[in-house]
């Protein structure tokens, strides 16, 4: 025997028996036709809300394109960036890498949802006094992974400010002004005006 017949008759050794204890094991799979759509029912920005998805659509896509809430970012769609952080139950996710079918049953938070009627939330008007954003595109997102860590931790150190906004990526490099944001947002969300 050559070599070349030998490792091709152990390569398709290895192969038939993958597949027969696949089949034998794995029980057997549903499917769902392309483009089948499925009723889901979220709760956003405290609304319930009824649309019809794939269920292969993240939540991204279903918060942007579905519903119109057109503030959670589209950057990297790998969860590298952050640009599309949201809360779901008041911790930071990436939408991108989240199934809107993940989200059912949860309480979903956008920068839209942080608002205080028609003005900024706290967080929000923190960004903007610190000047913590230069080209805005990161802005959303850091808004709302600042936003969670607040919820969880008000009075965060400069260490836990970073280590709270480091899943969030800004092209501009306005680190510096991104921390501070968040310290002021400390102030405002327990009613302090000193700056």
């Amino acid at each position: 025997m050559k070599r070349r017949g030998f490792l091709g008759s152990v390569g398709a050794g290895v192969v038939g028996a993958t597949v027969a204890g696949t089949a034998s094991s794995a029980p057997p799979a549903t499917r769902t036709e392309a483009g089948a759509l499925v009723d889901l029912t979220l709760t956003v920005n405290g609304r319930r809300r009824r649309v019809a998805v794939e269920p292969r659509w993240s939540l991204l896509r279903v918060l942007r394109d579905t519903l119109g809430l057109t503030g959670t970012k589209v950057g990297c769609e790998r969860g590298e960036c952050g640009a599309c952080t949201v809360l779901i139950d008041g911790l930071p996710r990436y939408s991108c890498l989240t199934l809107a079918l993940e989200a059912e049953g949860h309480d979903v938070t956008t920068v839209e949802g942080v608002l205080q009627g028609e003005r900024l939330g706290p967080v929000q008007q923190a960004f903007v006094e610190e000047d913590g954003m230069q080209c805005g595109y990161c802005t959303p997102g850091q808004v709302m992974a600042a936003e969670g860590l607040l919820r969880r931790n008000p009075q965060p150190t400069v260490d836990e400010i970073r280590l709270g906004m480091s899943g969030n990526l800004c092209r501009c490099g306005a680190y510096g002004h991104i921390c501070r944001s968040v310290r002021r947002a400390a102030e405002l969300r327990k009613g302090g005006d000193e700056a």
